[in-house]
C-alpha cells in the first residue's frame, strides 16, 4: 500500500539522500529542504576545506528547497532555517503525514506546527541520546518537559539502541517507537571497496602489504578524539603489533596528531580530506576502524560504511553506535572513552584475531537502508490507520502500482 509522506529536513546529506530514494521506490514522497549548504559552509562545519560532495544528492525522489528567509542561513544554529512557506507547502501537497528529521532548527518546528495546524499525523527520526553532555539545569528541564512534549509526535523512528532509550527514558509511549536504523549505501561501498583499490592507496602511502593499518575517517575535531587512535596504536606497537595509521579527514587537530605520532613513533598517513567516492578505498586499505569519539557523536555513521566494506571496528562506548554495532563483538569491540590501555589492548586483539568477514556482512545487513525504510513505512502506515480522519483530506491508502 501506499501513502503520500511529506519529509521536512535541513539539507541535503550524503547518508539520507540514499534513504530517501529507498521510500521513493515505496510510496509517494516529497522532500522538503530548508538550505542549500555553501562549500565555505562546508569548511566552516570542520571538513577543513570548502568543497561540494561528488556524490549525487538529489535524484532518484521528488523535491524543493524551500525559502529560507533567516538573516544568517545555515544549519549550524537554531534560527538558520527558517523556512515560514512550509505550512502553504504542506496543505497544498494532499499529504497523509509528515516525517520530520530532528527538532533542533526553527524549520523543523515550524513543519511540527503546521502539520499540528492541518491535522496531519507528525512521525521524528532523529538520534539523540542521553550521554550527549549537558548541564543538570538543562538535564533537569528536560525530564520536566519531555515527556509531555514529545507526545506532540504520533510515532518515534529510533536508530538504535541509545535512541529508544531516549525515548523510553522521557515515557514516550512503546507501541509508537519503530526502528529505522542509521544506514547507508551499503551496495556502494561494498562493491567500490575492492582489494585491489586497497592495495592501490597502500603502495601510494608507501605501507606494505603484510602491515596492520589501523584507520581514523573524520574530522580532526577535540570530540572525535582522533589523537587516541594515535596512543591506541603506540600501545599495541608496544606490544609487538606493527601498527601503522592513515587518517583520512582534516581539521583543527591535523599538526597536533602529526606531532604526537612523531613523539611516538607510530607511522602516520595522513590524506586529507576525502570525498565520499574515495572512502571505500581507505576502508578496503584498513583492518580496522577505529572510533574514540566522546558523547557528543550521537551516532557514527563511519561504523556504518567500514562493516559495509569488511572492515572490522573499534569504538568508544561513548559514541552512539557502540551497543548497536560493536558491543556484542561480532564485528569489532568497544572500549571505556579515553581508555588508551584498554583501547590498545582491543586494538592488537582485534588486528590479530578480526571478526569473520560472514559476521562482519550480517552486522551491516541488520542497519541497511531496506531495514530503515522498512521502520518508516512500518510507522507511516500504523500512524495513518490509527490517526483521526481529517475534514477534508482523509483517503484511504493508495496501492503504488
Amino acid at each position: 500500500m501506499s501513502a503520500r509522506l511529506a519529509i521536512c529536513t535541513s539539507h541535503p546529506i550524503q547518508y539520507y539522500a540514499p534513504l530517501f530514494r529507498e521510500l521513493a521506490g515505496r510510496t509517494e514522497i516529497e522532500v522538503f529542504y530548508a538550505h542549500r549548504a555553501t562549500p565555505k559552509e562546508q569548511a566552516d562545519a570542520g571538513f577543513g576545506q570548502a568543497f561540494e560532495w561528488d556524490v549525487d544528492l538529489l535524484s532518484g525522489y521528488p523535491h524543493r528547497f524551500l525559502t529560507n528567509v533567516a538573516a544568517r542561513p545555515g544549519v549550524d544554529h537554531f534560527g538558520g532555517c527558517d523556512t515560514p512557506e512550509i505550512g502553504a507547502r504542506l496543505s497544498e501537497g494532499a499529504f497523509d503525514a509528515v516525517l520530520v528529521l530532528g527538532w533542533n532548527l526553527k524549520s523543523s518546528i515550524q513543519a511540527i506546527l503546521a502539520a499540528k495546524r492541518l491535522r496531519l499525523p507528525v512521525l521524528i527520526r532523529g538520534d539523540s541520546q542521553l550521554a550527549t553532555p549537558r548541564s543538570a539545569a538543562k538535564r533537569l528541564a528536560k525530564d520536566l518537559a519531555y515527556p509531555v512534549l514529545l507526545r506532540a509526535f504520533d510515532a518515534a523512528l529510533y536508530v538504535g539502541a541509545r535512541s529508544r532509550a531516549y525515548y523510553s527514558h522521557y515515557r514516550f509511549p512503546a507501541e509508537r517507537l519503530f526502528f529505522s536504523p542509521h544506514a547507508i549505501d551499503n551496495d556502494r561501498f561494498s562493491t567500490q571497496a575492492n582489494a585491489a583499490e586497497g592495495q592501490a592507496l597502500r603502495s601510494e602511502l608507501g605501507i606494505a602489504a603484510e602491515a596492520k593499518v589501523v584507520l581514523f575517517a573524520g574530522k580532526l575535531l577535540a570530540f572525535k578524539r582522533p589523537l587516541d587512535v594515535v596512543e591506541a596504536s603506540a600501545q599495541a606497537r608496544s606490544d609487538g603489533v606493527g601498527v601503522q595509521v592513515i587518517v583520512a579527514g582534516s581539521g583543527e587537530l591535523e599538526e597536533a596528531m602529526r606531532a604526537r605520532a612523531a613523539a611516538l613513533n607510530v607511522p602516520l598517513h595522513l590524506m586529507g580530506f576525502q570525498n565520499q567516492s574515495r572512502m571505500p578505498r581507505a576502508y578496503a586499505a584498513a583492518d580496522l576502524l577505529m572510533l574514540p569519539s566522546d558523547g557528543r557523536e550521537t551516532w557514527g555513521l563511519v561504523c556504518n560504511e567500514a562493516l559495509a566494506c569488511g572492515t572490522p571496528i573499534l569504538v568508544s562506548t561513548a559514541a552512539g553506535c557502540a551497543d548497536d554495532l560493536g558491543a556484542d563483538g561480532s564485528a569489532g569491540l568497544t572500549y571505556p572513552c579515553g581508555d588508551i590501555a584498554i583501547a590498545g589492548q582491543a586494538l592488537a586483539r582485534l588486528l590479530i584475531e578480526p571478526p569473520t568477514p560472514s559476521a562482519i556482512a550480517a552486522r551491516s545487513r541488520a542497519y541497511s537502508l531496506s531495514v530503515a525504510a522498512d521502520g518508516v513505512m512500518d510507522a507511516l502506515v500504523t500512524t495513518i490507520s490509527s490517526a483521526r480522519p481529517r475534514p477534508s483530506a482523509a483517503r484511504p491508502l493508495r496501492s503504488n502500482r
